[in-house]
């Protein structure tokens, strides 16, 4: 079946809305960029707002949401602030920092975000209007569920956006975590008859066992819901896409010596952690292992430790402090281990991390890890970058999103900076001492890059693992690929196709 929109100055939309959190909306959505990609459909993401700490720079130099980010390559199109307006960063349980249109806007509340949110519908209204002028089709996602009665009169991000761009919905529901009737028929009960109008179908996500003994499941909620399942998505484990939330690293348990044969690396599961997406490809390593650690434990047994970025510098330092976690990377770096720290990660390996204008919460100082002869200054306007570096004579690229300046008293830079945001530089990143064994860098996404990713791993005394020959997009888009395929497979796509055809906009002469 073919979309009939090509005569159309305004694109349609589909909107992809949840039962809840970690359903699989950001999966589907990516999968359906490839697919319609594939297809020769230019096609656009577009999430009105998103709130995570894992976020990613555009070519412009601005920043986004890195689920958005990853759809935008599964469409084949660059990443534009466009497809992710509103960005909210959590740096504590009642407070974000709001990222608008790419730029950092202010650090707010909850409750004073709340009242901002007329204005700030608007702007993503109009975000979504360009984005409907520049391509053939968009596919909207959606935030949590979509039935938050207490959050619905205030919704920007669910069926009040699918309501503007009269977009067909789409309800996804994860099977996997049970209750999967009720999540719908309890989903449909709490939205107003114009909203369950909205809703065509039913995605039922992360299926596990013999798929024909669900049919009557089927059949029972095709009957009591009068809507359409347009296919059940089967567990998988053969496809690697980054996960949007941080819940797939929650409650992450201790490591004792023995549990595993192979190498092991750890990562520290800071609490306000960002960017995990950074060690995806260390978790596809054969060979080694990687696991996060928020437990404090012995970590002679690791062959490297890594200080993750932090959307919180201050406060995670001082729970680094406060849990006993400083006395064990100290005594890891004693005994002759190897420390890398990421952005935030590197920040609290220094001296000191100065903020003298509140950026994180009072002002004031925290002092550091004192691993590395550096010291940090929180301060504004925020660094995003796309950059270009080498190391040991090794081309890498990779991305910087912080609000702070690093000074080096003494030791190394770790990389020379080639380039940033496609303009040439001359300078230096990051610091590194005892022979290579302490290093930091404020540059995410350094092991997308396989050569570098090997350099690292003969550092700290793996020079066997394998790493891919597949770098950075080129080894995403065989995941994109693999996606669609699977969602192609079990997914009725024609039946998708026909119901936005069914919605398609009036041309706007």
């Amino acid at each position: 079946m073919v979309l009939k929109n090509k005569n159309l100055n305004i694109a349609p939309c589909l909107a992809i809305l949840g039962t809840g959190s970690d359903v699989g909306k950001s999966i589907i959505t990516t999968a359906l960029c490839r697919y319609f990609v594939r297809q020769g459909i230019r096609v656009a993401p577009f999430k009105a707002q998103n709130m995570s700490n894992n976020s990613g720079v555009t070519p412009e130099g601005l920043e986004m949401g890195r689920a958005q980010i990853v759809q935008a390559e599964a469409a084949r199109v660059p990443p534009h602030v466009d497809m992710n307006p509103i960005l909210l960063k959590p740096t504590s349980e009642i407070g974000s920092q709001v990222v608008l249109l790419g730029s950092v806007s202010e650090n707010t509340s909850a409750a004073d975000y709340h009242n901002k949110k007329e204005t700030l519908f608007g702007v993503a209204a109009e975000a979504l209007k360009r984005l409907r002028v520049g391509y053939e089709l968009i596919v909207m996602e959606g935030a949590g569920s979509c039935a938050e009665v207490n959050l619905m009169d205030s919704d920007i991000v669910n069926l009040r956006m699918a309501e503007y761009a009269r977009a067909p919905v789409i309800l996804v529901a994860d099977i996997h975590r049970g209750g999967v009737f009720a999540q719908i028929v309890g989903t449909l009960t709490c939205l107003k008859p114009h909203q369950q109008d909205l809703v065509k179908g039913f995605i039922i996500n992360r299926f596990r066992g013999d798929i024909r003994l669900f049919e009557n499941g089927i059949k029972w909620i095709e009957e009591n819901t009068g809507k359409k399942v347009f296919g059940v998505l089967p567990w998988y484990e053969h496809i690697h896409i980054e996960p949007e939330d941080s819940v797939v690293i929650e409650k992450p348990k201790q490591v004792f010596p023995g549990k595993s044969k192979e190498p092991s690396i750890a990562v520290i599961r800071l609490p306000h952690i960002s960017n995990f997406n950074d060690f995806d490809p260390l978790l596809l390593l054969e060979g080694a292992e990687v696991f996060f650690l928020e437990r404090v434990q012995d970590l002679a047994i690791f062959r490297g430790v890594i200080l993750p970025g932090s959307k919180n510098t201050r406060y995670d330092l001082t729970w680094l402090h406060s849990t006993g976690w400083t006395e064990k990377i100290k005594s890891y770096v004693k005994g002759g281990g190897h420390v890398l720290g990421i952005c935030g990660g590197y920040q609290m390996m220094g001296d000191c991390v100065h903020d003298p204008d509140g950026l994180e919460g009072h002002p004031g100082s925290t002092q550091g890890l004192d691993l590395l002869p550096v010291e940090t200054a929180l301060k504004a306007p925020k660094t995003t970058t796309l950059t270009r570096f080498s190391w040991q004579g090794t081309n890498g690229s990779g991305y910087e999103i912080h609000m702070g300046q690093t000074r080096r008293k003494s030791g190394d830079p770790l990389f020379q900076v080639v380039s940033r945001n496609s303009i040439a530089a001359s300078d230096e990143d990051g610091c590194v001492v005892s022979d290579f064994r302490v290093i930091g860098t404020y540059i995410h996404g350094i092991f997308d890059n396989p050569e570098i990713t090997a350099l690292w791993l003969n550092s700290i005394g793996l020079p066997d693992i394998k790493t891919s020959a597949l770098e950075g997009l080129e080894a995403r888009n065989k995941q994109y690929d693999l996606l669609a395929e699977h969602f192609k497979a079990h997914i009725q796509t024609d039946s998708i196709i026909e119901i936005i055809n069914h919605h398609l906009p009036v041309k706007v002469s």
